[in-house]
């Protein structure tokens, strides 16, 4: 019998734990007979032997790294929940893909591909090198007044996600985003999915003054009570989500399938984290949380995936720049595996027993 394609269930791919007490116990050997004080690299020693789990070697490499932001516009916007207009969205990704945008910029400075990803942008953008359309529709629904994507869309983009991935080279993979209001979405995930009260989880976004604030809050608790029972991950991600958040979850559970680097960006980025970790608790290992922004809900959401960032810069960009500033410390935690003495090679008088 043939199933309508409405009715398709979403297959999640398996994710194999990192755990190995044995490659373990090698790696911590490793690092602490490199040329220095026992645990004086600090949190580079432990990011070094998280990367060695992953790639299941005591000298990881970290090749091809790309950076994939993925876009797309938000029916809630439509409720002045956001400082700018919903046009932004679109405007910043061709000021992306021109090469102009602070991401733009960063991955230059570290020499990171950058594929931009038109999830659901609200608007027709020019096919050129940089850009891959999987586009789901001209943007989500308005979540206050109905689900924000149908189950069919959500799944959608999950899949999507996940051949994005699967189509990208590289064994890291940093994550970013573009959406005006999904700040929204991000908040309203947070509030269902971890119980966090929605005046911990809504910021500033944009830049909104503190009657901007009062206002998004009041319409973000319409959107909740809108949706009672959107309680599991998926309903939740249906009922508040962005696209461009459905289309991260699914590259997110290929990335960890595939036992890549996943690099975790800030507060929306973050929410996509959380949704894919609450489908799959082992994708949790294999992220790196590049840094704690700015965004009021932010703090809230690490302190619910137990993650330790690498940089505290007051940041609230988005775009994946947190991540990106990030990519000279994982890299450094790899080579420093892989290309720093040990006492022995080095010929360097041990402490004292």
């Amino acid at each position: 019998m043939n199933v309508p394609a409405s009715d398709r269930p979403l297959l999640l791919p398996p994710i194999a734990p990192i755990a190995d007490p044995e490659l373990h116990a090698r790696l911590q050997h490793r690092i602490d007979r490199k040329t220095k004080p026992t645990g004086a690299l600090g949190r580079i020693e432990r990011l070094a032997l998280q990367l060695g789990l992953i790639l299941r070697s005591e000298t990881p490499v970290l090749h091809a790294p790309q950076v994939l932001v993925f876009a797309a516009d938000h029916g809630l916007a439509a409720q002045g929940v956001s400082a700018y207009p919903q046009e932004v969205t679109w405007q910043m990704v061709e000021n992306m893909l021109a090469g102009g945008a602070a991401i733009s910029v960063f991955a230059r400075q570290m020499g990171l591909a950058l594929t931009l990803v038109d999830a659901g942008v609200a608007h027709d953008l020019a096919p050129r090198a940089g850009l891959v359309s999987r586009k789901i529709a001209r943007g989500t629904q308005d979540a206050s007044l109905g689900p924000a994507m149908s189950a069919a869309q959500c799944r959608d983009a999950i899949e999507a996600g996940r051949e994005i991935v699967h189509g990208v080279p590289g064994n890291a993979l940093l994550f970013g985003e573009m959406g005006i209001a999904n700040t929204s979405s991000a908040a309203l995930l947070l509030a269902r999915l971890a119980g966090v009260p929605l005046a911990d989880a809504v910021g500033r976004g944009t830049g909104l003054d503190d009657a901007g604030i009062a206002h998004k809050q009041a319409v973000l608790e319409r959107a909740l009570a809108r949706h009672p029972d959107a309680t599991s991950p998926l309903d939740a991600l249906a009922a508040f989500g962005g696209f461009e958040i459905a289309m991260m979850v699914g590259a997110m559970l290929q990335a960890a399938h595939e036992r890549r680097v996943i690099v975790v960006d800030g507060f929306i980025v973050g929410a996509a984290q959380l949704v894919a970790c609450t489908l799959a608790p082992a994708l949790h290992d294999y992220c790196v949380f590049a840094h704690h922004g700015a965004e009021r809900g932010h703090a809230a959401l690490l302190r619910t995936l137990r993650a330790e960032p690498l940089l505290a810069l007051e940041l609230r960009l988005g775009e994946g720049t947190g991540a990106t500033l990030a990519w000279p410390l994982i890299d450094a935690a790899a080579r420093m595996l892989g290309e720093m003495a040990s006492f022995e090679s080095a010929g360097v008088s041990d402490r004292g027993q």
